[in-house]
């Protein structure tokens, strides 16, 4: 029998990028793409690559743009990483696993380094497959911290709690990592949120703008565990952020929303370099009425549209800048409110 487990895009609806920092965020599932991972019984144990682990480029410039993005390798580290920290997980918690070889493939159409998730995507994947093999149920609030800490102790990735959370809750979460809980805990506080009808999102994206996240959180976490007062202030004001993008989303005011997602996107820049190209999208979107931050780190954003006509002429702005515009799918049929 083959296992198969998926793992959807996600982006920051407001708070981010404070996740890594304290804050406050509240993010939504993109189930318009998604990482798939595959794992069956065999007499080995093997990990077959994905089409980042290949050797065949277009061309040599082509070969060093994808070496300069993602360096020596693909993603089959993600892989061993999820199987690392998944194995030290049960060994901590004294779950005996018995003695099975498999072989685990994995496949993603979420656009790279684009600040959509991907990497995190292909671990939660990876993880959900592990614990369907061997029959191990690990707590939800628990995975996101188990997913992260193979990013981060075992590939040494700079990133936050906030992707995992959404990756495994899915639909729209509302997260407080507030420090006292985080340290004694190892986990924020996770709240699922249905507005009571949805909003009107998109999301654009453009590859070419494809940038390493892990850099500028890098320069954001000197600044921050230095004690930069700029930075410091910031985080609580995405706290606040949060707390009235929620209010907002709740009460299905979009006009107050698209505003406090703008403001996010505002702070953002007081305290990170933001790449001319990805500000631009910013500003193109912007310039048709439409509110407009990133959905991560930079190369995708997410912002709100009033009506069909505005969504017309956001979409023809953006293709007019290399871009691709999407309305993002939360959730398969939206819920009703509990």
């Amino acid at each position: 029998m083959i296992i198969t487990a998926h793992a959807y895009a996600r982006a920051g609806l407001v708070g981010n990028p404070s996740d890594g920092y304290y804050g406050k965020t509240i993010s939504i599932i993109i189930r318009n793409f998604r990482a798939t991972v595959r794992l069956w019984e065999s007499p080995h144990f093997e990990i077959l690559p994905g089409s980042g682990d290949l050797g065949r480029f277009a061309s040599v410039r082509d070969f060093l743009r994808d070496l300069r993005l993602h360096g020596y390798y693909g993603g089959m580290r993600l892989i061993k990483a999820a199987i690392k920290k998944f194995h030290d997980y049960c060994a901590r918690n004294g779950i005996e696993l018995p003695d099975r070889s498999f072989t685990v493939s994995y496949e993603s159409d979420i656009p790279r380094l684009v600040g959509l998730a991907g990497s995190s995507a292909i671990v939660t994947a990876a993880m959900r497959a592990l614990m369907q093999f061997y029959g191990v149920s690990i707590p939800k609030h628990l995975l996101p911290s188990l997913v992260l800490a193979a990013e981060k102790e075992e590939l040494g990735i700079a990133a936050g709690l906030q992707d995992r959370v959404i990756q495994t809750y899915e639909g729209i979460v509302y997260m407080d990592f507030d420090r006292a809980h985080l340290e004694k805990h190892g986990y924020g506080i996770y709240e699922p949120l249905v507005p009571p009808r949805e909003p009107p999102l998109y999301v654009a994206y453009d590859p070419a703008r494809a940038e390493v996240s892990d850099v500028p959180h890098r320069n954001l976490r000197a600044l921050f565990e230095a004690g930069d007062p700029q930075v410091l202030a910031a985080m609580q004001k995405f706290r606040e952020l949060t707390d009235r993008g929620r209010a907002a989303l709740m009460a299905g005011d979009w006009d107050t929303l698209g505003e406090v997602m703008n403001a996010n996107f505002d702070l953002r820049r007081t305290i990170m370099n933001i790449a001319p190209e990805n500000l631009r999208m910013v500003e193109v979107a912007r310039s048709t009425g439409a509110s407009a931050k990133f959905c991560g780190s930079g190369g995708a954003i997410i912002g709100l549209f009033r009506n069909g006509r505005q969504y017309q002429m956001l979409s023809d702005a953006l293709a007019g800048i290399g871009c691709s515009v999407i309305r993002p799918i939360i959730f398969e049929t939206w819920p009703q409110p509990q």
